[in-house]
């Protein structure tokens, strides 16, 4: 689990009114809501006094409130506001109890935690912790922007898709990245078949916590990008980067036409991990091209993705060692060095030593 990042929660249109929604990220139970002005927030669902899921009380707008005991919390800090059970000269602080929570904010349609720790403390409190332990800490960073998916003309159709996948989030991403399954897992005649199998050799260059397979000519074996080629009349550009923790941006563009997709794979538990895919498009809006590849043929492509995975749990569970192998592989051996240096990073203080040191082109058949 890689701490310090923002991860999607829910869907923005999954938070009506004042209902309290539930999940889970990274093993830790979350209760997620909206104020009176619509803002979200996202605190521990577990309250303090006898860990009592919060998710199960009541919410004002404002507060959170415990159905066991009553104690209510302040719906954004998780600042404790109220305990029903003290006496008027009771010398409690009830103001000095939290609940755990998170920074919460939206973009393109999804609810975001920031997730520093898996108590919900501020990160400042955090740091000041490992000071007083012995640790080595510095002066907190503030907390980032939320990813936002890259979008390149005001006017544009937006559309989302998700999957449970009953792995870990390093085989989910890995998976994610992988380019030489795609003849065998995904066969069929809107996509690739075995005999579609040729030679490809793609640069890659490091970028800010992660690595970009630089712009190139789209797949040309590859039924959509064919289409999208016959549509826009121009010639087209791939771009697809990987950044930590567990986001894959692409972009497609073709002179004024472009398509912008971000997926994400989640931790939920150490078991499961979720996909969520979110791509935006200005080409030819009005004819439901684009819109028919995602929605109709994205849900199988994933389906099929998701049987791959239920499939390979059951060889997973004998815990041999995965062989990462050659070019194909070289990508998933860069995920599990870049996540090693981040965490070290993270332990030491010093700067991320990025694995990636240069461009690099890296060959292999798909």
């Amino acid at each position: 689990m890689l701490w310090g990042f923002w991860y999607p929660a829910l869907r923005s249109d999954q938070l009506r009114g004042e209902n309290l929604e539930r999940a889970m990220l990274l093993e830790v139970p979350l209760v997620l809501g909206r104020d009176r002005a619509g803002k979200p927030f996202a605190l521990r669902d577990v309250c303090p006094h006898r860990a009592f899921p919060l998710s199960f009380g009541r919410f004002d707008g404002a507060s959170v409130e415990c159905a066991y005991h009553g104690w209510q919390f302040d719906a954004h800090t998780g600042q404790c506001r109220h305990i029903p059970s003290l006496v008027a000269d009771s010398k409690l602080k009830c103001d000095r109890i939290y609940a755990g929570s998170f920074p919460c904010e939206e973009r393109d349609g999804y609810v975001w935690a920031f997730m520093a720790n898996p108590e919900g403390r501020s990160p400042a409190s955090t740091a000041a912790t490992a000071v007083v332990s012995g640790g080595t800490a510095t002066n907190p960073a503030p907390v980032p922007l939320p990813p936002e998916l890259p979008t390149f003309s005001p006017n544009y159709r937006i559309a989302r898709l998700s999957a449970e996948l009953p792995c870990s989030v390093d085989h989910g991403i890995i998976g994610l990245m992988d380019p030489a399954h795609g003849p065998f897992v995904h066969q069929a005649w809107w996509w690739r078949s075995p005999r579609s199998i040729r030679d490809k050799a793609k640069q890659f260059e490091p970028i800010p916590n992660g690595f970009r397979m630089s712009a190139h000519a789209p797949s040309a074996n590859s039924a959509p990008y064919k289409l999208l080629k016959l549509i826009t009349g121009e010639p087209a550009t791939t771009t697809i980067d990987f950044v930590l923790p567990n986001q894959r941006f692409e972009q497609i563009r073709a002179g004024r036409y472009w398509l912008s997709s971000r997926t994400t794979v989640t931790p939920v538990r150490a078991d499961m991990c979720r996909l969520d895919f979110v791509a935006a498009w200005n080409i030819l809006p009005w004819f439901p091209v684009v819109s028919f590849i995602i929605h109709v043929l994205g849900p199988r492509f994933i389906r099929q993705d998701t049987e791959v995975i239920e499939k390979q749990a059951l060889g997973l569970k004998y815990g041999d060692r995965m062989m990462l192998v050659d070019d194909a592989d070289r990508q998933a051996r860069w995920y599990f060095e870049l996540k090693a240096a981040y965490l070290e990073s993270q332990q030491t203080g010093e700067p991320m030593r990025h694995p990636v040191s240069g461009p690099v082109t890296l060959r292999w058949r798909s």
